[in-house]
């Protein structure tokens, strides 16, 4: 199965995760297929840095059978959510 899941990156203490569309059977920093997006969760939240997702890729992903986790998930409609109120304020 294919999944939609956070990859770790980053020193200790200061996580950096990869969005990335991978098969279930590899491990979680290996093997991927595609990266959709990033998240740092240490930078300020006001920042364009802490979150990115290409929504067309993960959409494509999704209709093609991908699951994603439900961290990912959360991170999806976080990013939908400050891209609308970004378009709108734009």
């Amino acid at each position: 199965m294919v999944v939609i899941r956070l990859s770790r990156g980053g020193a200790r203490n200061r996580p950096f995760f990869n969005v990335v569309v991978a098969d279930s059977r590899n491990r979680r920093d290996g093997r991927f297929i595609e990266r959709v997006g990033f998240y740092n969760p240490v930078a300020t939240e006001g920042t364009s840095d802490a979150l990115r997702i290409a929504h067309d890729r993960v959409e494509f992903w999704v209709s093609k059978g991908a699951q994603a986790s439900d961290a990912v998930q959360k991170l999806i409609k976080r990013s939908a959510k400050a891209q609308a109120s970004g378009a709108t304020a734009a």
